[in-house]
């Protein structure tokens, strides 16, 4: 039987993100990425001695602070 490329359980995850590669995608300095890390304001997996952060999370994240139009600033 041929493997479906559609089918999600074949589908590998996304590339984990690190923090360099993180502040690129949001367009901050790296050093406000590991200030939220600090405060624990943004989800993270440590594996060992490294963080990454998933991009699927990261979306997710992003999300709760978005605002509709019009919402006062």
């Amino acid at each position: 039987m041929k493997p479906n490329d559609d089918d999600d359980d074949n589908k590998l995850p996304p590339p984990l993100l690190d923090i360099t590669a993180l502040a690129a995608l949001l367009g901050v300095d790296p050093r406000h990425i590991r200030r939220l890390v600090a405060e624990r304001r943004i989800p993270i997996i440590k594996w060992g001695h490294l963080i990454r952060f998933d991009p699927d999370e990261i979306r997710r994240w992003i999300d709760r602070y978005r605002r509709p139009p019009g919402w006062p600033a």
